[in-house]
């Protein structure tokens, strides 16, 4: 028995292909599929089945005609202090930790007590104790 892949089911072929490509045993990340997209990016067109990298870290896979599948690629850590935030860098996807304070200083989730908003509170508790 011969099995196609046409119309509805071929979509639910590939979302479930896109789905279990991007699982793993951190934190699940996101696919989108969008049936009016182009396969096409930059400039280039893409056939069925070939992927890219968009600017947003997604990894997009043509599913022509039925639209496009993209999946997030970077597992952003979810439980960091509240004056730090996750910046991605565009060109490589890499997932970095920085103060939100000042993004050009790294965050060290294990010094939840070094706030740079409070450190000169405690520096003047600190002196005056």
């Amino acid at each position: 028995m011969k099995m196609e892949l046409t119309g509805v089911n071929w979509v639910l072929a590939a979302a479930g292909f896109l789905l279990w490509t991007s699982g793993g045993s951190a934190a699940p990340m996101e696919c989108h599929f969008n049936s009016r997209a182009l396969c096409e990016f930059e400039g280039r067109h893409y056939s069925l089945g070939e992927t890219w990298m968009d600017n947003a870290c997604m990894q997009c896979t043509c599913l022509h005609p039925v639209g496009v599948g993209c999946c997030e690629t970077v597992h952003r850590p979810v439980d960091f202090p509240a004056w730090c935030e996750v910046r991605v860098e565009p060109v490589t996807c890499k997932v970095f930790l920085v103060q939100t304070a000042d993004p050009r200083l790294p965050c060290s989730p294990g010094e939840a007590n070094k706030d740079p908003s409070h450190g000169s509170l405690q520096l003047h508790q600190q002196l005056e104790g």
